[in-house]
């Protein structure tokens, strides 16, 4: 038998080959473990930022209401500490506990949001989107932004292939989720429907539903946003006050925006500097809340506002990250569905403050004090980061051999 006639040049070529095979999905496995490392440290910094503002915009409120200077600024850090871990647990879950929690979390979310109508139930400016036992008290529709993000991935990931019938586009999607957002509907929580609506909407978009099933979708639900406003005396004024250029009513519904807009001049380019807020001496209502915006905007200036569009933007970045890293159809819708969520509720809340939008009450994510927003908003995180954890061991499987490389 004879030798190849160049075994040195046939050996090196086969070395060759595995050796840049394994750089590739060395890169691709960094990529993906860089993925989680710049969601985790931007929802981090997000948290601690909002701390730091909270502390600062609620000292006056706190005392108004008897509970010291530091009380709000206390109970928030509780819900954080409760979060972060929260999230960190989640993390690391598996994929399929996700899919195996899809119906359950629907319908316990449903159930929750229907106690509001019960004596549980508690009004909050005129919306009853509350539910109060003792000393507690929690949004249900919260729950529903995250139940409806876990359930929707499921059903539209199992249905992948029969997306391009209205049918199955939309059963049980429309039903189901229709149940959900009626229910806050119902409790006169508008600004908070918009947000779930728009999770829909995503969930179905990076499905891969056709615009010819989501045009008509989308028109049908704006004529019932219109109605829903022309119906209510209370939107209506809020409307027309936004359209007012110069907000005559300045003592009603125009007080929050005006002083909100009045904060955000008043901060300039560097801000008044922190703590130092004027509109925060019970002058802007919700300064802690839906108007923390303002508050920073006053405190630290154009420089401040920029800073945290800038991490919202990097936790847009983070979430696309993971959507274009991964080919699996429920990790790309929830993903997705998550994305919209916490950055468009986070853009409707600014646009509010900047009277880019009429006043809708979403709260911003992260940074506005409430409890239940925050632990919800750090347990969606906590979905994707393990998303993004599922992609990297994915990685270091076929880097290690243990997979298929085509």
């Amino acid at each position: 038998m004879s030798a190849p006639p160049h075994p040195g040049r046939a050996r090196t070529e086969s070395d060759d080959r595995p050796a840049s095979a394994r750089i590739s999905l060395g890169k691709l496995a960094l990529a993906d473990s860089s993925n989680y490392l710049l969601l985790l440290g931007t929802t981090l910094f997000l948290v601690a930022f909002g701390l730091v503002m909270v502390l600062s915009s609620s000292t006056i409120e706190s005392w108004i209401d008897n509970n010291g200077f530091f009380g709000g600024f206390w109970k928030q850090a509780t819900y954080a500490v409760l979060g972060v871990p929260l999230m960190l647990v989640m993390s690391r879950m598996p994929l399929t506990f996700w899919k195996r929690m899809a119906w359950p979390a629907i319908f316990l979310a449903i159930a929750l949001q229907a106690l509001v109508f019960t004596p549980l139930g508690d009004d909050v400016y005129g919306n009853r989107n509350w539910i109060r036992i003792g000393p507690i008290n929690g949004q249900p529709s919260e729950f529903v932004k995250l139940a409806l993000v876990v359930w929707l991935a499921f059903v539209l990931a199992r249905k992948r292939e029969l997306l391009t019938s209205w049918k199955h586009a939309l059963i049980p999607v429309v039903p189901i989720g229709g149940l959900a957002i009626g229910l806050v509907f119902l409790g006169r929580d508008l600004g908070t429907v918009l947000i779930l609506a728009s999770i829909v909407f995503a969930a179905l978009y990076f499905a891969g539903v056709r615009w010819r099933i989501l045009i008509p979708l989308m028109l049908v639900s704006g004529v019932g946003a219109a109605a829903a406003v022309a119906t209510s005396p209370n939107r209506m004024r809020r409307l027309m006050s936004f359209t007012d250029a110069t907000c005559a009513d300045y003592e009603g519904v125009c007080w929050q925006p005006l002083h909100g807009t009045w904060a955000l001049a008043n901060g300039g380019f560097f801000g008044v500097g922190l703590g130092n807020s004027v509109e925060k001496w019970d002058w802007l209502p919700a300064a802690s809340n839906d108007y923390i915006f303002a508050i920073v905007g006053e405190e630290l200036g154009l420089v401040g506002a920029v800073v945290l569009l800038l991490m919202f933007v990097l936790l847009a970045v983070a979430l696309l990250r993971v959507i274009r890293s991964s080919s699996d159809p429920f990790i790309r819708t929830a993903t997705g569905a998550v994305l919209m969520w916490l950055i468009g509720q986070a853009f409707v809340n600014i646009g509010v403050v900047l009277r880019v939008f009429p006043v809708l009450g979403v709260p911003l994510p992260f940074i506005s004090a409430g409890g239940t927003a925050l632990i919800t908003s750090l347990m969606a995180v906590g979905i994707v980061l393990s998303f993004a954890r599922h992609e990297a061991r994915q990685a270091s499987l076929v880097l290690q051999g243990r997979g298929t490389l085509r």
